[in-house]
C-alpha cells in the first residue's frame, strides 16, 4: 500500500546507482506531466493510424483540452495576479475553442469553409486575446495603430514570399481561384493575429509574460496548422504530420508554464528596437523575393488578389514615411522653437548666448553682448573667445572643451560649466560663469550660455570680509584671528624653537565709563581711533584684531626671539596712553592693560589665547597700565578662583557660614556698646581666611546673597540682645555691588522689620573708594538708608585722598581710623600727629570717632589721652561667636 504522505510530497524514479526526487514544486514536474501527457495524446492518436488528419485532431483536441484545463486550474490557483489569471482563462477558453474545431474538421470536408474552420478561427483569435491580456501592455492610441498596421506589413509580406515559393503553384493547380481565396482566408486572418501579437509579448514586462509568450507560439503553430490544412485540402490530399503536430506540443508547453518557475526580470529596451524593424526587413525581405520572382519567371498574367496586396503594401508605406516625414517636420519644428525660446529666456535673464565650435570661434552671439560686455555682436562672429579670456583661464578651458568633443560618441547632449574672466570693452575683467552644451545630431558645434557674475562675486566677497571682520574698527574679528592662529601654529617647525609664536591681548582701561557718559555711538568712534592708533604700532606682518568689547588682540611670529613681542607689548601701552582721544567734543584719556604668552610645543592655539587673556587680566588687577607676561602660576590663580567660586556657591546653600562679633567698648567706661558683625567661612574642617574668600565673592556677585544673610542672622541676634535690656549696637561693612544692587535699601528695611532692630542701633559702614567710584549712585543709596534712621560711618578713614570732601555732602555718624595709623602710635610722631588731628576733626564734625586695630596698652592710653571716643582691637576684645558676647552683657572690659 502506497503511503499518501509520500506521494505528495515528491516521486521517487530509480535509475542504475543513482535515486532521482523530483518533488510537486520543482519546476521539473509541470514539464514531466505535460511531457507524459503529450505521450500519453501521441499514442493515442498514432495507434488510431489512417489519415494525418484525423491524427492531429486527436492528438491536438486532447493536447488543447490539457492546456485548457491547466490554466483553468492555474487561474484559480493565481486569483492574487489578475493579469496573469485573466489571461490563463481566456487561452484556456480559447483551446477549447480551437480543440472543438480541430475535432470537427475530419467530418466537415465536403465544405470549402466549413464551421470547424470558423471555429479554429474563433479559437485562434480569443488566444491572441488571452496572449495580449498576458502580456499586460497599454499602448496610446497612435502607437496602436502602429502596431496594427506593423502587423499588416508583417503578414502580407509573409504572403507575398509564401506566394512566390509555393502558393502560386497551388493556385495555378486550383481549379477555382475563389475557392483558393476561400480556404487561405482563415490562415491568413490567423497570420495577421498572430503578428499583431508580437510587439506587445516580446517588449512585455509583466510577471505573466512567459505565459504570453507561450501563447504566442501557440498562436504561430495555429497558424501554421491551418496554412498545411489549407494547402491540403486545395490539393485533395492529407497535410503532412508534422505541420498537424506542431500545435499539440504548443499547447503541452502552454499547459506547463503556469506551473514552471517564475519569470526573471530582464532588460528588454534592445528588443523592442528590432521589434520596431522586423516590418521593414520583412517588406525587404518579400521586395527582393518578388523582384527575383520577376527577373527570373516567364512573364505571367497578374493574379488581383496577389496585386492588392503588394499594392496595398506600397501604399501602407507611403503612408508611414508621410506620417514619418510630418512627425519629423513637427519635431523640428519644435526644436528650433525650443531653441529660440531657450534664447530669449537666457537674454531676458541678461545672459549672453552664442554658437561656437570646440576651436573657439564664435559662428552666432545674441545682442546681449553689447549691453553686458559693450562688444557689437557682428566684431565677435568669426573671432576667438580665447582673445577675451583671461591668459590664465584660457588653459583650463581648453581641456574642458576637447573633452566635450572626444566625448561626441555619447548620445547625451554633454555640458560642463565654465567659470572664468572676461575682458569687457572698457578694458576690466569680469568674472562669468558659463554653460556650454554639445548639440547633438547637428553641426559640430556647442551651445554656451554666459553670465556676468560681477555682482554675485562682490556680494560673496562683501560677506566674506563681513565673516572675517569687526564692523566698527574694520580689523579682523574674533573668527579670523582664532583660524589665522591654529594656522600659524600648525604651519611651525620645531628648528624655530617653543616661543617663536606669541599673543597679545590689550583691554581699554576705562572704557565703560566712555559708553556711559557719551554713549555708544562715541565709544565705538573712539575703538576705531584706539584701531588706528594700534595698527601703526604693529608690523606688517603681525595680525591685529577686535577681539570684541574693548579687547585687541595680535598675533606676532617673533621667530624666537621673545623681547620682540614685549617690546611691542610696549609700544602698544603708549600708543594708547600718549594723548587723550577726541570724542564728542572732549578729550578722553585712556591706558591699556596688556598680556603676553608664548607659545610653547604642541600647545593648542586656544591655550595659547588663553593664557594671554589671563595674563591681560593680572596687568588689569595690578592697576592697568602694565604689560604683564603670563606665567604658570596665573592660570593656577585663576582656576583655583574659579573652583573657589563655586565652593562659595555651594557654602551659601550648604550654610557654611558662620558670624563672629568683635566688640567696639566706650574707652572711657571700658563698656561694651557695639559689636562688628564679622563673616567667617568652614569649608568643612578647614578655615578661610577672609581676604581669600571676599574678593572672589565681590567678582562673581555672590556677596550680595552672603551680605544679605549676614544682614538678617546680625540683625536677629542683636535684637535678641536688645530685648534683655542691653543697649548695643551692631556694625556692617558693606561693599560696592551691595549698594547697587537692586533693592538693597528695602532689604534692609526688611531685615529691621523682621528682627525688631531699630534702624538707629544698626551702623553701615562703607570704605573712602566706594565714595569716589560711581560717586552720584553711591550718595544716593546711602541717602536713602540714611533717611530710614540707619547710621552710617567710614571705615578706614585716612586712607583715601577724598574723604573731607564727601563728609560734607554726607550726613555721616561715625569715622573710623584706619589700623595703620593707630599701629604708629608711640612709635612714629608722625602717625601720631596724624591720628591726633582725625580724632580733633571728628569732634569739631560732631562725629563720634572708632579707632581699629588696638593692640597695645599704650596705645589705647594714647588714644583716651587724645579723646577718642570708641575702640576695638585684639588688646580690647577678640572676634568672638554669639554665646562669647552673651557672656560680656553688662560688664566692663578691664585692661
Amino acid at each position: 500500500m502506497i503511503d499518501r504522505a509520500s506521494a505528495i510530497a515528491g516521486a521517487e524514479f530509480e535509475t542504475g546507482w543513482a535515486t532521482t526526487v523530483i518533488r510537486w514544486r520543482d519546476p521539473r514536474v509541470p514539464l514531466t506531466a505535460a511531457a507524459a501527457a503529450g505521450a500519453v495524446a501521441f499514442a493515442a492518436a498514432l495507434s488510431v493510424g489512417g489519415q494525418a488528419l484525423l491524427t492531429g485532431a486527436i492528438a491536438g483536441g486532447l493536447a488543447a483540452l490539457i492546456a485548457a484545463c491547466s490554466l483553468l486550474v492555474a487561474s484559480v490557483k493565481s486569483a492574487a495576479d489578475r493579469t496573469m489569471a485573466l489571461g490563463a482563462r481566456w487561452m484556456g477558453g480559447g483551446a477549447v475553442i480551437w480543440a472543438a474545431g480541430v475535432a470537427l474538421r475530419p467530418f466537415a470536408e465536403s465544405f470549402l469553409v466549413s464551421f470547424a474552420d470558423l471555429f479554429v478561427l474563433l479559437g485562434t483569435v480569443v488566444t491572441a486575446g488571452g496572449a495580449l491580456i498576458a502580456a499586460d501592455r497599454k499602448f496610446p492610441a497612435r502607437i496602436v495603430l502602429r502596431h496594427v498596421t506593423d502587423s499588416y506589413l508583417c503578414a502580407a509580406s509573409l504572403f507575398l514570399i509564401g506566394w512566390v515559393v509555393a502558393l502560386r503553384h497551388v493556385y495555378d493547380d486550383a481549379a477555382d481561384p475563389a475557392a483558393f481565396t476561400l480556404v487561405m482566408l482563415p490562415p491568413m486572418i490567423a497570420l495577421l493575429v498572430t503578428c499583431a501579437v508580437v510587439p506587445s509579448v516580446l517588449t512585455s514586462r509583466a510577471s505573466s509574460w512567459l505565459l504570453a509568450l507561450a501563447g504566442f507560439g501557440v498562436l504561430a503553430t495555429m497558424t501554421v496548422a491551418g496554412l498545411a490544412a489549407g494547402v491540403a485540402r486545395l490539393d485533395g490530399g492529407d497535410p503532412q504530420v508534422w505541420s498537424v503536430m506542431l500545435a499539440p506540443v504548443a499547447f503541452l508547453l502552454l499547459a506547463a508554464v503556469p506551473w514552471g518557475p517564475p519569470a526573471r526580470e530582464l532588460d528588454r529596451s534592445a528588443v523592442g528596437n528590432v521589434v520596431a524593424l522586423v516590418p521593414l526587413a520583412l517588406v525587404a525581405v518579400a521586395a527582393c523575393t518578388w523582384l527575383a520572382h520577376l527577373a527570373g519567371e516567364r512573364p505571367e498574367r497578374p493574379v488581383t488578389g496577389v496585386v492588392v496586396v503588394a499594392v496595398s503594401v506600397v501604399l501602407l508605406l507611403l503612408v508611414r514615411l508621410f506620417v514619418v516625414s510630418a512627425a519629423n517636420m513637427r519635431l523640428r519644428g519644435l526644436v528650433r522653437l525650443g531653441e529660440r525660446q531657450l534664447r530669449e529666456l537666457a537674454e531676458s535673464t541678461g545672459d549672453v548666448v552664442f554658437t561656437s565650435d570646440y576651436e573657439g570661434v564664435v559662428r552666432e552671439i545674441g545682442p546681449g553682448v553689447e549691453v553686458t560686455y559693450g562688444y557689437r555682436p557682428d566684431e565677435l562672429v568669426g573671432g576667438s573667445i580665447f582673445d577675451y579670456i583671461h591668459p590664465e583661464d584660457v588653459p583650463g578651458i581648453q581641456v574642458a572643451l576637447r573633452a566635450m568633443h572626444l566625448d561626441e560618441d555619447n548620445t547625451a547632449p554633454g555640458a560642463c560649466l565654465i567659470a572664468c574672466r572676461v575682458r569687457a570693452a572698457d578694458g576690466t575683467w569680469r568674472p562669468t560663469e558659463s554653460v556650454a552644451t554639445r548639440q547633438v545630431g547637428g553641426e559640430d558645434l556647442m551651445l554656451v550660455t554666459t553670465r556676468d557674475v560681477s555682482d554675485q562675486e562682490a556680494l560673496r566677497n562683501q560677506v566674506a570680509h563681513l565673516t572675517f571682520h569687526d564692523g566698527v574698527t574694520g580689523l579682523p574679528n574674533r573668527a579670523y584671528f582664532e583660524e589665522r592662529t591654529r594656522e600659524v601654529l600648525s604651519g611651525r617647525t620645531s628648528g624655530l624653537g617653543a616661543a617663536n609664536v606669541a599673543v597679545i591681548f590689550l583691554d581699554l582701561d576705562g572704557f565703560t565709563s566712555v559708553n556711559d557718559s557719551v554713549g555708544h555711538a562715541s565709544g565705538d568712534y573712539l575703538l576705531g581711533q584706539a584701531a588706528r592708533r594700534l595698527r601703526g604700532a604693529v608690523r606688517a606682518d603681525d595680525t591685529l584684531a577686535r577681539w570684541g568689547g574693548d579687547e585687541f588682540a595680535v598675533l606676532v611670529e617673533t621667530g624666537g626671539e621673545a623681547q620682540v613681542a614685549v617690546d611691542l607689548a610696549e609700544r602698544l601701552v603708549r600708543a594708547v596712553s600718549q594723548e587723550p582721544f577726541r570724542v564728542a567734543d572732549r578729550d578722553v584719556a585712556l591706558t591699556a592693560s596688556v598680556g603676553v604668552a608664548f607659545s610653547e610645543d604642541d600647545m593648542p592655539a586656544g591655550d595659547l589665547m588663553r593664557n594671554a587673556d589671563v595674563a591681560m587680566a593680572r596687568a588689569k588687577e595690578l592697576g592697568g597700565r602694565r604689560v604683564e607676561v603670563f606665567a604658570a602660576q596665573m592660570h593656577a590663580d585663576v582656576v583655583r578662583r574659579l573652583e573657589l567660586a563655586a565652593d562659595l556657591q555651594r557654602a551659601l546653600i550648604e550654610q557654611q557660614f558662620a558670624i563672629e562679633y568683635q566688640p567696639v567698648v566706650d574707652l572711657a567706661t571700658s563698656r561694651v556698646t557695639a559689636v562688628e558683625a564679622l563673616v567667617r567661612w568652614w569649608r568643612g574642617s578647614v578655615f578661610v581666611p577672609p581676604e581669600q574668600f571676599l574678593g572672589p565673592a565681590e567678582d562673581t556677585g555672590l556677596i550680595v546673597p552672603l551680605g544679605e544673610w549676614i544682614l538678617r542672622e546680625a540683625c536677629r541676634e542683636v535684637a535678641a540682645w536688645r530685648a534683655s535690656s542691653w543697649d548695643i549696637g551692631l556694625s556692617l561693612n558693606l561693599s560696592a555691588r551691595q549698594i547697587t544692587a537692586p533693592r538693597f535699601v528695602e532689604t534692609v528695611e526688611e531685615a529691621l522689620t523682621e528682627s525688631g532692630l531699630p534702624a538707629s542701633a544698626l551702623t553701615l559702614e562703607v570704605i573712602e573708594e566706594m565714595l569716589v567710584e560711581d560717586a552720584e549712585e553711591t550718595i544716593k543709596r546711602l541717602s536713602e538708608l540714611r533717611a530710614l534712621g540707619v547710621r552710617l560711618a567710614i571705615d578706614d578713614f585716612g586712607t583715601g585722598y577724598a574723604s573731607l570732601a564727601f563728609l560734607r555732602q554726607l550726613p555721616v555718624d561715625m569715622i573710623k581710623i584706619d589700623p595703620s595709623f593707630v599701629s604708629g602710635l608711640g612709635k612714629d610722631d608722625t602717625l601720631t600727629l596724624l591720628t591726633r588731628t582725625i580724632v580733633r576733626l571728628g569732634h569739631d564734625l560732631g562725629l563720634i570717632v572708632v579707632a581699629e586695630g588696638i593692640e597695645r596698652p599704650e596705645q589705647l592710653e594714647l588714644l583716651k589721652q587724645m579723646g577718642c571716643t570708641k575702640g576695638q582691637g585684639f588688646l580690647v576684645a577678640r572676634p568672638m561667636a554669639a554665646r562669647g558676647v552673651d557672656s560680656l552683657m553688662r560688664t566692663s572690659l578691664t585692661v
